[in-house]
């Protein structure tokens, strides 16, 4: 393995599929799948990490089943804070460093302001207890570490919102969307520049020095959402309009605001999901991109020929 191995978990999802391109020009990129790196075996990641050795672990890898998660809190901790802290313990022994992805859910979503990373934490669900167990897990090992929380991230692959909206758009009359839990979608792409941008910058000021030693005092918690502002029914709306002009022809659903508590679920969700990433910018001089000119680039990703 080249001085510079950058080990990927969770290759097949949004965040991980970006990385691997985005960090190629980084290091040699390892993406080992599923039936090599078992997220819920802890020897199974034990022994990928051994063989490795990577310099940087990037695990994008996640049980975001946020719903299913409430009927399996079992596989849920296991692949959200029992494979963190592995990894964690891992890494600590070659001098690796670890970027890993949180969420807006380790919060109970009260109040109206952008949450910082030194609130109090207070997660509604399984998906967010699991979540934030696997943060102070991997803090915990004393790994040099980079966690950054997102939130609503979307892209062009994958399964998510805006990929669901689309098609639903199609073969409904009507959506009926949420609109009071507010927060900002977050580009999987730019989710994985930031991760390049954070391992680059690290790697300018190396030297001849381990990962973990350039990781240093940046090591900790960073808020990494979306710029700007909106509820799941705003984006759904900004959405089905830019099918819209894209497809002018065809017959589109309306979209209507509902409340949470029309649309029950197995597991709550916050309402106040705003992230204040003025850390990151601080430390790092990264803007996350504002969630409108996200939505365009991945509208003009999926519709190429429709400009």
């Amino acid at each position: 393995m080249s001085a510079r191995t950058i080990l990927v978990a969770g290759a097949s999802g949004q965040v991980g599929g970006a990385a691997v391109r985005r960090l190629a020009g980084l290091g040699d990129v390892v993406a080992p799948g599923r039936e090599q790196l078992d997220l819920a075996n802890a020897e199974s990641i034990r022994a990928v990490m051994r063989e490795v050795r990577p310099r940087w672990v990037m695990n994008a890898a996640a049980h975001t089943a946020v719903d299913k998660a409430e009927s399996e809190p079992e596989l849920a901790f296991a692949i959200n804070a029992e494979a963190p802290r592995v990894l964690g313990e891992e890494a600590r022994k070659i001098g690796a460093a670890v970027i890993h992805f949180s969420t807006d859910y380790v919060f109970d979503g009260s109040g109206e302001r952008p949450w910082v990373e030194t609130d109090a934490t207070g997660p509604l669900n399984v998906y967010g207890k699991s979540k934030l167990s696997g943060e102070q897990a991997l803090a915990a090992t004393g790994a040099a570490h980079f966690i950054f929380r997102t939130s609503w991230v979307y892209g062009a692959t994958g399964k998510n919102f805006l990929l669901s909206i689309l098609r639903m758009a199609r073969e409904r009359e009507l959506l009926r969307i949420v609109a009071d839990q507010h927060g900002a979608p977050t580009w999987s792409e730019d989710l994985a520049r930031l991760a390049a941008h954070v391992i680059g910058q690290a790697e300018r000021t190396a030297g001849g020095a381990s990962a973990a030693d350039a990781a240093g005092a940046l090591s900790g918690v960073y808020h990494a959402g979306g710029s700007g502002e909106t509820t799941w029914f705003g984006f759904a709306s900004a959405a089905v309009e830019a099918l819209r002009v894209r497809e002018p022809k065809a017959n589109l659903a309306r979209v209507e605001p509902i409340a949470t508590s029309e649309y029950p679920t197995p597991a709550r969700r916050p309402a106040n999901s705003r992230l204040n990433c003025g850390k990151l910018e601080q430390v790092f001089g990264w803007r996350m991109m504002d969630w409108h000119e996200s939505l365009g680039l991945v509208m003009r990703e999926l519709y190429p020929t429709a400009e």
